[in-house]
């Protein structure tokens, strides 16, 4: 069992990483940090802890985070999001709120309380902007040593963006955090579109979580059916972004992997980039490894009997 600290932005695929932490036997949910990106920080915080409370989960502790990027005073939540994840950033479904409130410390304290405590056993696994973490680095830059492993869905190397040619819409809302701990020399594994987009999930999986008859069942259902419905019609479901970085954590054998020096663009047209650092070509030693490859039947096969377990029992 491997101890893993989240950072959501929840958010419909966040919620479905969420409940593959929470169904997996192999996974010990140490704690959740909120940020921003699908949604604002305090509501996508509100989001989790109504999960929780669905899905009987009440004691793992929630914090919230950074609510806007490095280098900005604010943020502003794009059109295209409140569409894709709906305006409450789960489907407009109705959670029944948790009685249980988030914590009073900070989401980027207890990232580095965190890996201090549990170092190399800890695996952070962020499906949001990266502030957070980038943060607690330049806060305690003592834990870059001494953290375990960290998975960020986020970023695109070998097929275009999705939010223009060359971005991911995670990096894209902070590619100066992206780019800090790309460089950090952190053990870094890049989920990103390259494999996020070959694994689909249909409304036949779904169905089946409707058919538990569990109220977690039918919630998760109705969740991702509407974003199924806001996909192109053309790909038959929906993909699976943020849970494949949290399958990755327990599963990486399931991934073909590129290790690189990475970074990130951070100005200019193609901004928010992820890239190969060209200066470190010939450099030995490259710490992030880049997901190029997925066995897409073997993941979705995975999630699906990691949710159903959940949903029976909840």
């Amino acid at each position: 069992m491997i101890k893993v600290l989240l950072d959501l932005d929840t958010g419909i695929d966040d919620a479905m990483a969420l409940a593959y932490a929470l169904g997996s036997k192999e996974i010990d949910l140490i704690g959740i940090t909120g940020t921003f990106g699908n949604v604002y920080t305090e509501e996508g915080v509100q989001n989790v802890l109504n999960i929780l409370n669905m899905c009987n989960a009440n004691e793992i502790p929630v914090y919230a985070g950074e609510t806007h990027a490095i280098t900005k005073d604010h943020f502003t939540r794009l059109e295209v999001s409140a569409r894709i994840h709906g305006e409450n950033g789960v489907g407009q479904v109705e959670i029944e709120t948790s009685p249980k409130k988030k914590e009073t410390q900070s989401g980027v304290d207890f990232i580095i309380k965190s890996v201090k405590k549990y170092r190399e056993e800890l695996v952070i696994v962020t499906t949001g902007p990266i502030t957070n973490l980038a943060l607690a680095l330049q806060k305690a830059p003592e834990i870059k040593d001494m953290v375990g492993k960290v998975v960020i869905m986020g970023g695109a190397l070998t097929v275009p963006g999705n939010c223009n040619a060359y971005t991911e819409a995670n990096i894209s809302q902070d590619p100066e955090a992206a780019k800090y701990v790309f460089e950090s020399g952190l053990d870094v594994t890049m989920v990103g579109l390259d494999v996020t987009q070959r694994s689909i999930l249909t409304n036949a999986d779904t169905q089946r979580w409707r058919e538990t008859g569990s109220v977690a069942g039918r919630t998760y259902a109705d969740m991702v059916d509407y974003y199924i419905s806001q996909h192109d019609v053309a790909i038959k479901g929906c993909y699976l972004h943020d849970p494949s970085a949290v399958i990755h954590a327990v599963h990486p054998e399931y991934f073909v992997m590129l290790a690189m020096h990475m970074t990130v663009t951070t100005e200019g047209e193609a901004e928010g980039r992820t890239i190969g650092d060209p200066s470190k070509l010939r450099d030995p030693n490259p710490n992030v490894k880049v997901c190029i490859g997925v066995d897409s039947q073997t993941l979705v096969n995975d999630l699906n009997e990691v949710l159903l377990t959940l949903f029976k029992q909840n």
